[in-house]
This record gives structure tokens, C-alpha cells and sequence, in this order.
């Protein structure tokens, strides 16, 4: 082993930002010295696969990440030219940095691309959040987790069902390490500042009288028929009970684009992007979500919020099995919202090592490993 252990971090997106923070937070907080007196160091490389002031700079004071150390701002592009883009740029980088390991995280452009390039390389790959599948090959970000686990030396998994999911796909168990879900460190991290936030009653709203609501994946907001279809309904469940919508600007793009009107009922709260603090107190204190995102079904599932999901699948299916979470899709977006409405969430458990210290055991793993 080298005289330090290093480190190369890389995040693509915005989510990937929850993940890393308490990544590095607990290595900082280690006053660098890990196995046999070895120094852990990292560097924090930013691929800018997503780039939006508004949904981007926030994060970075929010989380209390430092600036990255090296911003490949590759922007956007196909699945291809942004895939390509990120290894031509991270290439070279990870050449000169020399670290003992890559560490990625979710399932972005950015995971598979840079792990790509370090496996060719003879660089170690941690993947964390390794071993979730929707088993959707139409969804990029399933190709992106199925390349990288293939590839990684070090599946750091969230719960058993991922565990199972790689032992059937033959991944060895020595490389299988079950760590926990390091969104919930973040949250738990960031909970006394999302409260003091008090965003609810700024916004005029009452705890569990209200329904949050995110939506910005292509399947749901780039089709005009399924689109209209859930505004619609939206529009009818705000007469009860005020819905709280931060628009993702793709959303408020296509609303534009197909003539769908926003502010044409009282109970529609329709907000600009929001930050993270805002949007772990409205998940905290909605009276159920609706949404698409991936991490909403993590955190409300700590919760113990109803949750619908409209999406035909999930990765996380953990949230359904023993959190708050529920599948549903647009042919009965209308019944799973009334029966949500009565909902009571007593039979809802947060999952095993869901706990705010996954963050310790991922170091912990590495530096054993290394």
C-alpha cells in the first residue's frame, strides 16, 4: 500500500452531491489517518455532466462541499457524445492523480464513463449504491449500473436486495460489501438546517395538509397526452389540498410548449427549483409525495411519507417492501392518489443500516481493502 491512501471522487449530477458530501465529511473528520497510520486523502472531481445555476450552486453551500478540485464541465449531449466527452476529459486526469481508488456513485453518465476509463487503467472502482436494478433495460441509468458493477472491484451496496441482485449476476461475495444507504447521512446531516428552514408555514401551509410533487423525467413530462393527463390531476387534488410543485425547468418547458397553463388554480403552489434543505422539510411534512425521483422515494421512506412513485418500476424497491413507497402509473393515477389520501403509515420501518453512518463503514471498506 502506498504511504497515503488516495482517493479520486467523482460526481456527474446533482444527486450525486447528497452522496459524496458525507463521503467526504467522514474522511476529513478522520484528521486523515486511516490503516497502519496511513494518511486518506481525496480530490473531488466534478464531470458537469448537469449544469443549472439554480439546481447546481445551491448544493455545494448547502452540503458544505468544497469547490471541486477538478470541473470537466462536459455539459450535456446524447447518451454517446456525453459518455465519450467525460472519458476524453477524465482520462488524462486520472493518469496524473495516480489514485489507489476510483469511488462512484449512482447510476449517471458520469459513474460508467470514469469507471470506464480507470478500469482500462488499472485503477480500482468503488461503486456505491452497487447492486440496484430495475431491471428496465430502456432506462439509461440501468445500462449505467449493470457496465459499472460489471466493472467495479468494490460493490458498496444499500440494502440485501442489491446484495442478491449481484450474487445472481455472479459478482463474487468478496467483493459485496452491505453499507447502508449514504443519502440518509446526508439527510440526517442536513435535518436541523432543513427544519430551521421553516419553508411550510412561509408558504402559508399547515404539516401533513399538503402534497409535494417533482416530475422531470422524459416518460412523464415529454408527452403531451401523459403530461396533460397529470396536471389534470393535479389540478383537481389542489381544490382539497394545496399541492407544493417545484418545476423542473425541462417540465415548465414542455408545460410551455404544449399550451398546458400552471396558474390557473388557487390551490397550485408552483415554485422555481428549490435546494435540498427545502425539499427534505416538504418531504417531511407533506401529506404525501408524487414523483419520479429516485432519492424522494429513499427519504421518504425515512419518513415514513406516502410516497407515489409514477414510474413502471423502481431500483429501490425497499421502499415499497418496507417503507412508504407505492408504483403507480397514469391509468390510475386518480384512485392511488384517493386511496394515499387515507393513508396511515404505522406499518412503514426505515431499512437496516438506514442509520446516518454508512458514510464511515464506505471508508472503513476501502481502507481494509486496500
Amino acid at each position: 500500500m502506498s504511504k497515503s491512501l488516495k482517493i479520486l471522487i467523482i460526481a456527474g449530477a446533482r444527486p450525486n452531491f447528497m452522496k459524496v458530501a458525507p463521503i467526504i465529511k467522514n474522511i476529513r473528520s478522520r484528521s486523515t489517518v486511516g490503516a497502519n497510520g496511513n494518511a486518506v486523502e481525496y480530490r473531488l472531481v466534478h464531470t458537469g455532466q448537469h449544469y443549472d445555476e439554480k439546481m447546481s450552486d445551491i448544493f455545494f453551500e448547502e452540503l458544505g462541499i468544497p469547490a471541486p478540485d477538478i470541473n470537466l464541465e462536459v455539459g450535456s449531449g446524447s447518451h454517446a457524445v456525453q459518455t465519450a466527452n467525460i472519458m476524453t476529459k477524465f482520462e488524462p486526469v486520472a493518469i496524473q492523480e495516480k489514485p489507489d481508488w476510483l469511488l462512484v456513485v449512482g447510476d449517471v453518465n458520469s459513474t460508467m464513463a470514469c469507471t470506464l476509463v480507470c478500469s482500462k487503467l488499472g485503477i480500482k472502482v468503488a461503486h456505491v449504491e452497487a447492486g440496484l436494478r430495475s431491471f428496465d433495460r430502456t432506462m439509461p441509468e440501468e445500462v449505467n449500473r449493470l457496465v459499472t458493477d460489471a466493472l467495479a472491484d468494490l460493490l458498496l451496496t444499500p440494502s440485501p436486495d442489491a446484495d442478491e441482485n449481484l450474487r445472481r449476476e455472479g459478482v463474487p461475495e468478496s467483493k459485496i460489501k452491505l453499507v447502508g444507504n449514504v443519502m440518509i447521512d446526508a439527510l440526517v446531516s442536513n435535518l436541523d438546517k432543513a427544519r430551521a428552514r421553516e419553508l411550510v408555514p412561509k408558504l402559508g401551509l399547515k404539516k401533513k395538509e399538503f402534497i409535494y410533487v417533482t416530475l422531470h423525467r422524459p416518460s412523464n413530462v415529454d408527452h403531451q397526452d401523459g403530461l396533460t393527463t397529470i396536471m389534470t390531476e393535479l389540478k383537481r387534488i389542489s381544490r382539497e389540498y394545496p399541492v407544493v410543485f417545484p418545476i423542473h425547468p425541462r417540465t415548465r418547458k414542455m408545460c410551455g410548449q404544449f399550451g398546458i397553463s400552471l396558474e390557473d388554480e388557487k390551490g397550485m403552489k408552483i415554485l422555481e427549483p428549490i435546494g435540498y434543505h427545502d425539499s427534505l422539510s416538504l418531504t417531511e411534512s407533506a401529506k404525501f409525495i408524487l414523483t419520479d425521483s429516485g432519492g424522494l422515494q429513499e427519504e421518504s421512506t425515512y419518513f415514513k411519507t406516502p410516497c407515489l412513485t409514477l414510474r413502471p418500476n423502481t431500483e429501490r424497491p425497499i421502499t415499497i417492501t418496507h417503507g412508504s413507497n407505492k408504483l403507480t402509473k397514469l391509468d390510475r393515477l386518480s384512485a392511488d392518489i384517493n386511496e394515499v389520501i387515507g393513508l396511515r403509515s404505522e406499518n412503514t420501518k426505515v431499512p437496516p443500516l438506514w442509520d446516518g453512518r454508512t458514510a464511515e463503514r464506505i471508508v472503513d471498506c476501502l481502507i481494509q481493502a486496500s
